[in-house]
């Protein structure tokens, strides 16, 4: 890059929002919150950024991503980049290293309660920044495990998300379909690189009921029992109900996962239906165990042969036991 000089090119603040992938408004934040600001200023008010202010800019943004807050990850890139003048140029006055003035909101996203060392993977969202969330979404699977990594951070983010995008009108819409198709690719690839399990025993059967077009939460159910060698078998959104009965006396799975996003989607009959589907030789036919999965079921009472777990740990939990029993002698 160039050194500054008068010759430089001195980006507008709409230049330098698209070039970071964050907001103009973020970026007047920064300046009004932290000192982050140009260091020329046209006529006094219009902000015209160097090569140097985009500099600690970006510093500022793989901080926040790598889940530092951003009034210290302000003060770190502030810091640096006076050392670095310091260094090339001599002394600098206190101003040149003003520290931040106060706290912000982790990437403009209603996150509540999420662990603040996590915040970095809704900002690398909202910048559009794939290759930072795919190495955030990777660290957290290895270092949190998958389940942990699943309820603690990447829900959490995603609703938030949604969220945002709902009471944004069409903002974000970008946003959550990027972070979604990140995630799904680290699901997919834990399905993948996982050991293979038994052969011979009776899998998972996993489909969203008919007009269900939310299977991110399938796929991290995948992804588990994948990790603990439980064979599945995933059929993926809005399956038909003749698609799914089929697939049902096919399969002979130990259990059948359907999941509903919500109430409008939610069909107690098809799941009836489905509890009910005999499969096997006569003389021993068998039914799945029935697995009600995601919030659009509600909190009413499972029927029979049905359950209803409130969590990716517990449904993980409830299936292993239920396929070692199914099992027997396959899973050893």
């Amino acid at each position: 890059m160039a050194e500054n000089s008068p010759r430089s090119p001195r980006l507008t603040t709409g230049a330098v929002a698209r070039r970071l992938g964050i907001s103009p408004t973020t970026l007047r934040s920064w300046d009004r919150r932290y000192g982050m600001g140009p260091a020329v200023r046209d006529g006094g008010r219009h902000r015209r950024w160097t090569v140097e202010d985009v500099a600690v800019l970006e510093d500022m943004c793989r901080l926040t991503t790598s889940g530092v807050p951003p009034s210290e990850a302000a003060g770190v890139a502030l810091s640096r980049a006076t050392r670095s003048r310091t260094a090339a140029t001599g002394p600098m006055s206190p101003a040149d290293g003003a520290r931040p003035r106060g706290p912000a909101p982790g990437g403009g996203l209603p996150l509540g309660d999420i662990r603040q060392e996590f915040r970095g993977l809704a900002r690398a969202a909202v910048r559009l920044d794939g290759p930072a969330m795919d190495r955030l979404l990777a660290g957290l699977v290895h270092g949190h495990g998958l389940v942990a990594a699943w309820e603690e951070v990447i829900a959490p983010t995603l609703h938030a998300v949604g969220r945002k995008w709902e009471s944004s009108g069409d903002r974000y819409i970008e946003v959550e379909h990027l972070l979604s198709w990140h995630v799904s690719t680290l699901l997919r690839q834990a399905v993948g690189n996982a050991p293979p399990g038994p052969r011979d025993a009776p899998p998972v059967l996993m489909a969203c009921v008919p007009g269900e077009q939310h299977s991110l939460p399938l796929e991290a159910l995948a992804a588990g029992l994948a990790e603990r060698t439980l064979p599945m078998r995933m059929l993926g959104a809005a399956v038909p109900a003749e698609a799914l009965a089929a697939s049902v006396r096919r399969t002979g799975p130990c259990a059948v996962v359907l999941w509903s996003q919500s109430r409008h989607t939610a069909d107690r009959t098809l799941a009836r239906q489905v509890a009910a589907t005999a499969f096997g030789v006569r003389g021993a036919r068998t039914r799945p165990l029935l697995v009600l999965a995601g919030p659009g079921w509600g909190n009413r009472a499972p029927g029979p042969g049905m359950i209803r777990p409130t969590g990716l740990r517990e449904a993980l939990d409830a299936l292993a036991r239920h396929c070692a029993a199914v099992a027997g002698p396959f899973t050893t």
